[in-house]
This record gives structure tokens, C-alpha cells and sequence, in this order.
């Protein structure tokens, strides 16, 4: 036997249980973001948890790289965790090309893991939903994705929130304008990234120390405050406009950067304006990822969304519902000579699709059965005795209201069911 005393009794840092009532948070989240993107029509995916290490470094970018979990398995290959499903699919798009239908529309909901320091919404071991299509480089597809994601915050209750979106080659040509030596352009951006969190002055130190000048920095901040949108970019938000993202959520922002070094294009975020623990998702285009990856060119647009970050934002603001509705019914034992009838009771409620358990040990007294449901919020509680079973009848007694009736048998079904209108 296990001595429980000698162990530590505690999650890995920033890897976490889900009780219960946690769960049920999580599943409604989750329904609601498969509604979503099965309503714009995309279609599931999974892949392993466990990639050959090759595939995912150097794919995610450098910053990316260092967060991977990666060791030797028993047979001394290298592999390590996938640090989030972008790369993933795009492995599965190069061994499966010539039988998905083109452009592919995929969602993904598993977890990933990222070998980072844990903060507020942000986890080492993660819930990661992503939603992306391949194989169209029109600004259609990119508008289909922030119609999407509009779509999803609308439909979570959230009103208040703001999409802000930029064109990668934006800062492409402000960094050669600036004369920005191409080995820093990379780095550069990375450092542009974090002004959502960090000052003008904390983010030009950071550019200094990379090697960019004073001067350089300036005149960086100077065009990035003056800058309009491409022309492909006008497409993307004139054209979500039209799929009905409302005015004053679309919002151009040169500074937007996204650290991820695959994007291409259009890259965009999405911020809760009473949430204050950063953006809860992100994505953008990648056109050069797969072909970099498989040989094919096969264009892509697509989004992270931050399934923690969210659900945070959502309890923040109550925007989850009352996930604690009394349901279901537990059939008490009366004693084990009446385990048979409780069992047929059971078996007859189930086949009628209610929600039932029996209680499991039937010495326990009926009072303490009777504790066990309404610590469970289940709604109705039977009892069948010895009387009941001679006159085919039960003891029905609803948790919710307290009322206790005496029911046929034969009614019962109808009585449980007909509750629920």
C-alpha cells in the first residue's frame, strides 16, 4: 500500500485538477466555442500530444523554442510536447493534402504545454482552441476568421470588447524604412510586441540593447503612430464589416506586432475592455509555415484563442450561467432485499434517457442517502419500500421544492419527464 504521508500531495507548478464545478465551467465554454465554429462550418481535428522535436523547433520562432518540453524517449528519440496546434496541423495538412477538400476549414480544442513562467490566465499545461483555414489567400478567408471570432464574444455575452488588426508588412516596411539592419528585423518585432504592456521609453531601451539606435528607435515610434492600412488589410475589415462585425470593434493598430515569427500578413488580437490580465486571443496569416514545413504551398489564416484567459474574463464579468440547476434523480436503496426492484426503477428511467444513479452500498440509512443527493443538486429523490413494491408505487420527492407525493409506478416516467416543460 501506498503511504500517502511520504508524498507530495501537489499539482507540478502551473499544472492544475478540475473539480466538478470547475469542469462544468469548462464544458460550457467549450460547447459554446463548437457551436460557433461549426456554425461558420469548420470541422474537428486532433493530433497527438507528442511531436518528433524537429518538427516543432524552429517553427513556432526562437522565443517559441525555448518553451518547448522536450527529452529522449526510451528508445533515445528526441521528441517533446506540442507548444501549441498550428505546427501540428500543419504536419497533418503535408501527409494528408490530396484528401482534405480545399480550402480546409479546422477547428482544434486539446491541450498543449509551454515550459513558461505561470501567470494570471496563463498555464504551463493549457486548454489550446484554435480555428484556421488553408488554402486561400483572399482577404475573404482572413474576414471569415474575424467574423468568427466576433461571432464567438457576441455569442459568450461579452459586449464590451475590442479586435485590434495590422498587417505584418506594415512593420516589414517601417523596420527597412528606419534601416533597420534584416538580421534585427525579427528581434524588433518581438520587442514592438510587448508596448501593449511596456512604455515607449521601456520598449526603446529594449531595441537599444538589440542594437538599434536612439535615433532609429524614434523614428521607428514616428511612423508606427502615422501608419494606415494596406490595401489587402482595407479588404479584410471592409469586408468583415459586411459579415457583420459591427462598427468600433475592428480596430487598425500599426503597433500590433504578435510575437509568433510565422505570420505574414494580417495579424490581430482581441482584448475584453474590463479584463485586465492582456488579450484572450490572437492569430493571424501564415502563408509560408506549411510550405516551410512539407513542401507544399498551402496559404493559411487562422487564431489561438485563450481558452483560461476567457473563461477568466467570463467569470470576471458573470457571464456564465447558472450551471448548478438542480437535475437528475438518485433511486435510494431501501435495504438489500429491495435492491432488485431499485435496480428495475433504474434501469426503466435510463431507458427513457432521465439522468439516473443508484445509491451504491444499500446498508446506508435512507437520511443519509437523502444528503448525499441534495449535496449532489440532483432534483428528485425515490424511495421504494416494502408497501411500495406490493402496490407498484414510489415515494417521488423533488430536492428543489421539498413536495413528497406517492406516484404510480406506471406514471412515473411522465411525472420526471413532464418536470422538464
Amino acid at each position: 500500500m501506498i503511504n500517502m504521508d511520504k508524498l507530495n500531495l501537489q499539482t507540478l507548478k502551473g499544472f492544475r485538477d478540475f473539480l466538478p464545478e470547475d469542469v462544468k465551467k469548462r464544458n460550457y465554454l467549450k460547447k459554446k466555442l463548437i457551436e460557433m465554429f461549426e456554425l461558420f462550418g469548420f470541422e474537428p481535428l486532433e493530433t497527438p500530444v507528442l511531436e518528433y522535436e524537429e518538427i516543432l523547433l524552429n517553427k513556432a520562432g526562437g522565443e517559441a523554442d525555448k518553451l518547448l518540453f522536450s527529452f529522449e524517449d526510451l528508445g533515445g528519440r528526441k521528441i517533446a510536447l506540442r507548444y501549441d496546434q498550428t505546427v501540428p496541423t500543419a504536419r497533418v495538412l503535408a501527409m494528408n493534402y490530396h484528401n482534405l477538400p480545399m480550402p480546409w476549414r479546422r477547428y482544434q480544442i486539446q491541450h498543449a504545454y509551454r515550459a513558461e513562467k505561470p501567470q494570471s490566465g496563463r498555464f504551463r499545461e493549457f486548454l489550446h482552441c484554435d480555428a484556421d483555414i488553408y488554402g486561400s489567400s483572399s482577404p475573404v478567408a482572413d474576414a471569415e476568421i474575424i467574423s468568427l471570432v466576433y461571432k464567438i464574444y457576441k455569442s459568450l455575452g461579452f459586449e464590451k470588447f475590442t479586435i485590434y488588426i495590422n498587417d505584418r508588412n506594415i512593420l516589414f516596411s517601417i523596420i527597412e524604412k528606419v534601416d533597420i539592419d534584416s538580421n534585427l528585423q525579427l528581434p524588433v518585432i518581438t520587442a514592438i510586441d510587448k508596448l501593449d504592456r511596456k512604455s515607449e521609453d521601456e520598449v526603446t531601451k529594449d531595441l537599444v540593447e538589440l542594437g538599434v539606435t536612439k535615433e532609429q528607435a524614434d523614428h521607428l515610434f514616428e511612423l508606427l503612430n502615422n501608419e494606415k492600412p494596406t490595401q489587402f488589410l482595407n479588404e479584410v475589415i471592409n469586408t468583415s464589416t459586411r459579415l457583420g462585425v459591427a462598427p468600433g470593434i475592428l480596430k487598425f493598430e500599426a503597433r500590433l506586432a504578435r510575437g509568433l515569427d510565422y505570420y505574414t500578413s494580417t495579424i490581430f488580437e482581441v482584448k475584453v475592455t474590463d479584463y485586465k490580465f492582456g488579450s484572450v486571443l490572437g492569430g493571424g496569416r501564415y502563408d509560408n509555415l506549411i510550405k516551410k514545413l512539407s513542401g507544399y504551398n498551402i496559404p493559411a489564416v487562422g487564431f489561438g484563442l485563450g481558452f483560461d484567459r476567457t473563461l477568466e474574463a467570463m467569470e470576471q464579468l458573470k457571464l456564465i450561467p447558472n450551471l448548478g440547476k438542480r437535475k437528475g434523480v438518485l433511486v435510494s436503496v431501501f435495504n438489500q432485499y429491495l435492491a432488485d426492484a431499485t435496480m428495475e426503477v433504474a434501469q426503466n428511467l435510463r431507458e427513457n434517457g432521465i439522468t439516473t444513479e443508484i445509491y451504491p452500498n444499500e446498508v446506508v440509512k435512507l437520511d443519509k442517502q437523502l444528503k448525499y443527493a441534495d449535496k449532489k443538486f440532483i432534483k428528485w429523490f425515490i424511495v421504494i419500500g416494502p408497501n411500495e413494491v406490493e402496490n407498484d408505487r414510489i415515494i417521488l420527492k423533488n430536492l428543489e421544492t421539498g413536495h413528497q407525493e406517492d406516484v404510480k409506478l406506471s406514471d412515473l416516467v411522465n411525472k420526471i419527464a413532464g418536470s422538464k416543460k
